[in-house]
């Protein structure tokens, strides 16, 4: 097996879908080998991702840090993976037996590909869970990218008429979701909530959309296809650049085409550990500032710098503020946060809550009983800001984070950005 050859498709699904489907859709294959060759290297994408995030880096939650032991996290991540490779070919079994009832030509061979290649944005994304808090939002992106890749694929693979493909993608979409839903409780019962979060995530995929279709520019499904257009246009310039031999002008290529199927316009450099570092206050309600830390990364072709403080007052009070910039994720940073769902859940003793203020999407939760919490806002669709550990009430920690100046963050929500 050539592993090169699965993502190099993947590439391509993700960057010109309209030309790629058309392809995948006129090559021989079989079910074993549409899993031997792509499936079980793809999807396995999210399954690493969430043992990293799980067990070796673990998850902060009203200022308790944990991570799930190594066995248990292996386990989970095994489990997790065989149980969405199953999840594939149910999938693709629904696909199939829809394909009558929006006059479309029954094949397994062709569902199955229909599942796994509209659902490389959904496995791909996935990866973010490792990026502190945005993780989930970028993989939101992704699952709705994804929707628009099955879109996309379903007149070609499955032959259906274009007018016919929302409804079909749409009832596809939902089976996907109960499905996923089912496979998250499952894990979850492995290896508990932050797996389950994890697999639900991953479980709900995306399509592709044929030329005979037409949408709203304004929409979100228009803004999706102009995205697929810049990532196509960029693949088109890579495959000059690498005809050409200039290897500067394959590097600016490269650089474009993974910013475009980022979502962004132009290239986007993350600002430096000494520009983020700078947003952390020497004190914090009242607290000495005890630790401080930043980094920047560039963990699988995600950007990010985060800077990280601890205050305290050296008797049991303590404090975490985190300014992160997500940088090379900043497209799908805006997508996700225009299309994320407000929701609220509450429990005997607190309350977790997402929703937009001011325009800016935000989080808190609350524990009554530890007295402690988290509150985190998205700045200039870019940046995040977090306060969590003890504090009074959740307002402590929403003074904290106003503590930094959000305003001129959000004035640096263009540094970096480099327009084609």
């Amino acid at each position: 097996m050539d592993f090169g050859k699965a993502i190099a498709r993947a590439k391509a699904i993700l960057a010109s879908p309209r030309t790629e489907w058309p392809v995948a859709a006129a090559e021989p294959a079989s079910i074993g080998s549409l899993y031997t060759t792509y499936i079980v290297w793809i999807a396995a994408l999210p399954a690493i991702a969430g043992f990293i995030k799980s067990s070796l880096i673990g998850t902060g939650f009203m200022g308790v840090h944990v991570r799930t032991p190594i066995g248990a996290g292996i386990g989970g991540m095994v489990l997790q993976y065989l149980l969405s490779l199953a999840l594939a070919y149910v999938m693709a079994l629904v696909i199939n037996a829809l394909a009558g009832t929006f006059n479309g030509q029954k094949d397994m061979v062709q569902a199955l590909k229909t599942v796994a290649y509209s659902w490389t944005a959904s496995w791909v994304a996935g990866i973010a869970v490792i990026i502190p808090w945005l993780g989930w939002l970028i993989a939101i992106a992704g699952a709705i990218y994804g929707i628009y890749l099955l879109y996309l694929g379903l007149p070609f693979t499955m032959k259906c008429p274009p007018e016919k493909a929302g409804g079909y993608t749409a009832l596809a979409v939902i089976v996907a979701i109960v499905l996923s839903w089912i496979v998250g409780l499952i894990v979850a019962g492995v290896i508990g909530t932050a797996a389950y979060t994890g697999a639900a995530m991953t479980g709900t995929h995306l399509g592709s959309t044929s030329d005979n279709v037409t949408v709203d520019p304004d929409s979100a499904l228009g803004k999706l296809a102009a995205m697929g257009e810049r990532a196509e246009q960029a693949s088109k310039e890579m495959d000059a650049a690498q005809k050409s031999g200039d290897t500067a002008a394959q590097q600016a290529a490269m650089n474009k085409m993974m910013g475009a199927a980022m979502g962004n316009d132009g290239d986007v450099q993350a600002l430096s550990t000494e520009q983020v570092k700078a947003f952390l206050p020497e004190t914090l309600l009242g607290l000495k500032r005890t630790s401080s830390s930043a980094q920047r990364s560039n963990a699988m072709g995600m950007q990010v710098t985060e800077a990280h403080a601890e205050y305290g007052d050296g008797n049991g009070r303590t404090l975490t503020l985190e300014v992160t910039d997500t940088g090379t994720a900043k497209g799908l940073m805006a997508m996700a946060g225009a299309m994320a769902p407000e929701e609220e859940r509450s429990t005997d003793h607190g309350y977790e809550k997402t929703y937009t203020a001011d325009g800016r999407l935000t989080h808190e939760a609350w524990d009554t009983e530890s007295k402690s919490g988290e509150y985190s806002v998205v700045v200039g669709q870019r940046f995040t800001v977090k306060a969590n550990g003890n504090a009074g009430s959740i307002d402590e920690l929403k003074q904290a984070v106003a503590s930094v100046d959000l305003s001129k963050l959000e004035a640096m929500r263009e540094e970096g950005v480099t327009r084609h």
